[in-house]
């Protein structure tokens, strides 16, 4: 089983996204008391086959998780031309308690690399509501030689939350993706790069803001 601990690159950044919080839209200290539903509408990409992904809300409604049992990208040794990048894109339809909408405040991703040296690995994400401006792809890299969990935080600042409008039915849209690049390593080392655990413990999580709507 590899090892709990969090690598020594893991670190935070600003997710820099576009738009504005909803202006009519007033604080809400907590989140909605009711449940909150996620359905998952479609699930697409090479990182994320058929029955691969799967997508929990949190009981407590501050966040929705996401856990990949085959997403792995991979150069070099007996590596096919297209393992070094792989993505996925899942489109979520979210059932909010009336009176309230939510933005994503920022997230989570976790995973293992095994990078030979001159190797590197590449994780990238976006997320965005249905109609509205996407939000910039935030990256994090890992330099080999590298062999254990890895992490990475991206937060948004509150004054740039992109909140959905209101009484508005809009899908949310998240986008991942993973890229290893065998760089000056070996050419008979294989050095990968993976959203997945062994145990299928490593999970991304997507943090809830919340905001209570006009009249509520």
């Amino acid at each position: 089983m590899r090892k709990a601990i969090t690598a020594s690159a893991a670190c935070a950044a600003a997710l820099a996204l576009t738009g504005s919080m909803a202006p009519s839209a007033s604080a809400a200290e907590t989140p909605p008391p009711d449940r909150v539903v996620l359905d998952v509408l479609t699930v697409n990409g090479s990182g994320c086959p058929a029955g691969t992904a799967a997508v929990a809300m949190a009981s407590d409604n501050t966040a929705f998780t996401v856990t990949y049992s085959d997403y792995l990208a991979q150069a070099g040794g007996s590596s096919q031309a297209t393992d070094f990048r792989k993505n996925c894109q899942i489109n979520l339809r979210v059932h909010v308690p009336q009176g309230f909408t939510y933005a994503v405040a920022g997230a989570d991703y976790r995973g293992f690399a095994s990078l030979a040296s001159g190797a590197s690995g590449l994780e990238r994400a976006s997320y965005y509501h249905q109609g509205m401006q996407q939000t910039t792809p935030v990256s994090h890299t890992l330099k080999g030689s590298y062999s254990d969990n890895w992490q990475f935080s991206d937060r948004t600042p509150v004054t740039e939350l992109v909140f959905k409008p209101c009484g508005e039915d809009r899908n949310f849209n998240i986008n991942t993706e993973l890229r290893v690049n065998k760089g000056s390593s070996d050419p008979s080392e294989t050095s990968f790069m993976a959203f997945d655990s062994t145990d299928g413990s490593y999970k991304t999580t997507y943090h809830f803001a919340w905001k209570k709507c006009p009249g509520a």
